[in-house]
């Protein structure tokens, strides 16, 4: 990950991250001189499990951030994708924070990072801060509610439809995903012949198409027709919690 410093005290410009950009002008200069905005590429790995976290990552424009859980198998089984709605890294706890999961870069793109302790200095100055990412954390964990339950009762092709449509909505909007075979595989935590299963039936049916390293969507309604409702649910409780700030076609990323 290579750092390009920015210095973004005193700016009307920010970081294409939504959570950002929800903070009051106040608040936000209450972190802004902290802030520094990085190049993060796919596959980098902001944290291991047992890490000392001691920075928060956002997701700015199309970037992605995945939550991934090892298991005794060897293999990693991937919870939730975070976008230019929110963080990872130290959201609402105070001193040592010990990573549980390994977080990586899942697409590559721009990332705000700020000291966790620069977060929690601003926390005690405003109580508006402290509220926004305590209902930021809230909203992770309803993502985190809502996959468990997912995981357990809906099919491989509606857990499919699912992910891709989640990762779709956080990209820039020309229905053209950077997701692989291999990732979506990841993120059902199958085998990839059956991800490939998967993908046949839904080029069979017009419904998408592959190219290397991408799934492009040809037919949006129909990939919604055949996903859960599970992340219409996730986006019903962030419009509740955080009106605005969930990635919608309306504010697709640059």
């Amino acid at each position: 990950m290579i750092a390009k410093r920015t210095d973004l005290a005193g700016t009307s410009d920010r970081p294409f991250n939504n959570l950002l950009r929800r903070l009051n002008a106040v608040d936000y200069e209450l972190i802004a001189p902290h802030l520094a905005v990085v190049e993060a590429a796919a596959g980098d790995l902001l944290y291991n499990p047992g890490d000392d976290v001691q920075i928060v990552h956002f997701p700015c424009g199309p970037s992605l951030a995945s939550y991934m859980v090892p298991n005794e198998d060897g293999r990693d089984v991937e919870t939730i994708l975070v976008g230019r709605e929110g963080a990872v890294g130290g959201i609402v706890s105070q001193g040592f924070l010990p990573a549980y999961t390994r977080i990586t870069v899942k697409f590559g793109g721009p990332f705000a990072r700020l000291p966790i302790s620069k977060l929690d200095a601003a926390k005690l100055k405003s109580i508006s801060v402290r509220n926004i990412f305590a209902r930021y954390a809230d909203c992770m964990l309803a993502q985190i509610f809502q996959s468990t339950a997912c995981n357990a009762i809906h099919s491989i092709e509606q857990r499919a439809a699912k992910w891709i449509i989640s990762a779709m909505e956080r990209t820039n909007g020309n229905g053209v995903v950077p997701l692989t075979h291999e990732q979506l595989s990841t993120l059902l935590g199958v085998g990839r012949s059956y991800t490939s299963r998967v993908i046949q039936n839904f080029k069979a049916e017009g419904v998408l198409d592959t190219r290397r390293g991408a799934i492009v969507i040809r037919d949006p309604d129909k990939l919604k027709l055949r996903s859960c409702m599970c992340n219409e649910a996730v986006k019903d409780h962030f419009e509740e919690v955080l009106r605005g700030v969930y990635p919608s076609e309306d504010n697709p990323a640059n």
